[in-house]
């Protein structure tokens, strides 16, 4: 069997708080500041200790194995330690206690324009960031066509770097390190700096050299979306230390629940004695917390509370993205689903079996009025807000994705509940 490609080991790194580094010490000063306290430069030498007051842990007994070809996501809140381990991986820094072993050449994206220097040349950085790679100038020179076509600066190629943009600069940095043929490539949230087409670009290209290729990908996101999309297998940080690791469906699931953001699945409102009202929204989602497969059911629980009878009403529901455009669109009228037709409240249940979206964050807009005379009687906006994932089988397909998709396949069920 195989040794893994990446093994880390009870992996720890603690650093002083509160200490400052006094950069205008002589040499003579530093060697009277030994000698005064020799047993204070013992205990500095070796480290922090878990009982000094002022040693804090960014990561702390942290093990894991990643195989060859594997594309594994770290994620986790702020400060929960992914770029500290990121960085011990990429030796960066030294671990202060455990061990990580890389069996294999390294390419690391941290931050925009890691190893590049501003007054070079963009294809003077191509050669030096390769170098520092441990490319040979053979295969760089191999990969230069490629290199530049991904990141699409040609036209600043001989320009500074220092002149570049945020975007053309992570543009460069990842077209370098994707195609230099790394056998572990560590790419941190950076991608976040890109526009929407070249972060989808990215996604593929890492798709194409774990999977073509059969190098390791170790991911750090905060985005979900592009997590699902990348990965199988995920490594949940909390405070420093490893909370779960296992499949990438559970460890976002796991993820999102310790994050305690999960918004209200439930919309509720008092019933009205002089006007009809939507007393009541309930969304149904695939997984837990708001998160929604896609091509999965989902199923959405509306009630009307009418204080007298109403001719023709009807319910109209949409799904929005972001910026309120509506893109889904499902409707109930008592033609079809008798409701209303006298005071009281109905609850309509609405199942849908598949539902497809793009990856995204959506919400729900309902107007419930009636269709013959035209009176409006309520609206409800940015409600029950949910997420869409795609994991594993459910990519194939497609989605909606249309200005307004009207999906016929959603089933209406009506009763008098009160």
């Amino acid at each position: 069997m195989s040794k893994p490609i990446i093994s880390i080991e009870k992996v720890g790194k603690a650093y002083y708080l509160g200490r400052k580094i006094d950069h205008n010490q002589t040499f003579r000063d530093a060697i009277a500041h030994a000698f005064k306290s020799p047993l204070r430069q013992l205990r500095e030498h070796k480290g922090p200790s878990t009982e000094s007051e002022d040693a804090f842990w960014a990561v702390k007994d942290v093990s894991f194995e990643v195989k060859q070809g594997e594309v594994i996501g770290l994620v986790g809140r702020n400060g929960a330690g992914k770029s500290t381990l990121l960085k011990l991986l990429s030796r960066i820094t030294e671990p202060t206690e455990g061990r990580a072993v890389l069996r294999g050449r390294v390419a690391s994206l941290l931050e925009v324009g890691t190893g590049f220097h501003p007054e070079l040349t963009g294809r003077e950085n191509i050669y030096l960031n390769g170098s520092i790679l441990g490319m040979s100038r053979s295969e760089i020179r191999k990969k230069f066509d490629q290199i530049v076509s991904f990141s699409e600066i040609e036209q600043f190629l001989d320009t500074p770097v220092k002149r570049y943009s945020s975007g053309m600069y992570v543009r460069l940095a990842f077209a370098v390190a994707a195609h230099l043929e790394p056998e572990i490539l560590i790419v941190d949230e950076v991608l976040a700096v890109g526009d929407a087409r070249f972060q989808k670009r990215c996604l593929g290209k890492m798709q194409e050299v774990s999977q073509g290729g059969g190098r390791t990908v170790l991911f750090v996101s905060h985005n979900m979306q592009a997590v699902s999309t990348l990965t199988s297998r995920c490594v949940l940080m909390n405070k420093g230390r490893v909370s779960m690791v296992g499949p990438t469906p559970e460890v976002i699931n796991q993820y999102i629940t310790e994050a305690g953001g999960t918004p209200d699945m439930i919309y509720t409102a008092p019933v009205s004695n002089e006007s009809p009202k939507i007393t009541r929204v309930e969304l149904q989602t695939s997984e837990p917390h708001n998160v929604q497969v896609n091509g999965r059911p989902m199923q959405i629980i509306i009630e009307l509370s009418t204080p007298y009878p109403i001719e023709g009403a009807r319910i109209s529901l949409h799904g929005c993205n972001r910026m309120g455009d509506p893109f889904l669109y499902f409707w109930a009228q008592d033609s079809n689903n008798p409701m209303c037709r006298s005071a009281g409240t109905f609850r309509l249940t609405l199942d849908i079996p598949k539902l497809r979206l793009y990856m995204g964050n959506y919400s729900l807009k309902l107007h419930f009025k009636e269709y013959a005379g035209g009176r409006e009687f309520d609206l409800v906006e940015s409600v029950c807000p949910f997420e869409v994932v795609m994991y594993g089988q459910e990519r194939e397909g497609g989605w909606w994705n249309s200005a307004c998709a009207y999906l016929e396949d959603g089933t209406w069920d009506v009763e008098k509940v009160a």
